[in-house]
């Protein structure tokens, strides 16, 4: 369902304030208040104002685009921004796919495409006034909004099964609290791909809102 090639993509040095074993060390994460377990598991963060740098692109059958899109967002905290400078890397690093359904003659048929969008987040300092802008115009510098974001944590390997799985099992334990989905799942990666699978920390993260108790 989500990307299938994330983890050839996060071999970069991007991530090498790791450990021995690839734990991720040294690195920022966007703050957050941890405000309701309401099942095994899931944790119901509370996330401030942050801003991101994004590319959206095209998946390919084999997602190769995914590397386009990593490399892109990769040169631009390297230095490919106007004023050259060097961002720190943040994590985690999340990646959505979203299928849009065109309809074409006939009626009956339709083709779908998916595209991939990746997301850096960047160092609190920044504001969107002096954020370096980026110089390709793939990037966009985007403000994200205060959010309320179900969380379910996993380890192991970050194939489309993995992700797929973790995604359903956050879904259905929300089922039935008193939190109701109001988003599509992002994948979130905190790791380098040569962390020992077992060790690393990944997520399926969705945006959810309250319900009322009152009934």
């Amino acid at each position: 369902m989500l990307i299938r090639s994330v983890a050839s993509l996060l071999g970069s040095t991007l991530l090498a304030g790791c450990s021995v074993v690839g734990v991720r060390a040294g690195t920022e994460q966007p703050k957050y208040e941890v405000v309701a377990r309401p099942a095994e598991g899931v944790e119901v963060r509370q996330y401030g104002n942050r801003i991101a740098a994004e590319v959206t692109v095209s998946r390919g059958r084999r997602g190769a685009n995914e590397n386009a899109a990593f490399g892109a967002l990769a040169g631009y905290i390297f230095g490919k921004n106007q004023t050259r400078t060097d961002i720190d890397m943040t994590s985690p690093v999340e990646s959505r796919t979203s299928e849009k359904i065109a309809m074409t003659a006939p009626v009956e048929t339709a083709s779908t495409e998916q595209s991939m969008t990746m997301r850096f987040y960047l160092p609190s300092e920044y504001t969107l006034e002096d954020v370096p802008k980026p110089l390709n115009p793939k990037v966009a510098i985007i403000p994200i909004s205060s959010a309320t974001i179900a969380t379910l944590k996993f380890s192991g390997l970050r194939s489309s099964t993995n992700v797929a799985t973790h995604t359903a099992q956050l879904l259905e334990r929300l089922d039935g609290t008193s939190w109701t989905v109001t988003g599509e799942p992002v994948a979130y990666f905190y790791d380098p791909p040569w962390t020992v699978p077992n060790l690393r920390r990944n997520e399926i993260a969705v945006t959810v809102e309250k319900q009322d108790e009152a009934t």
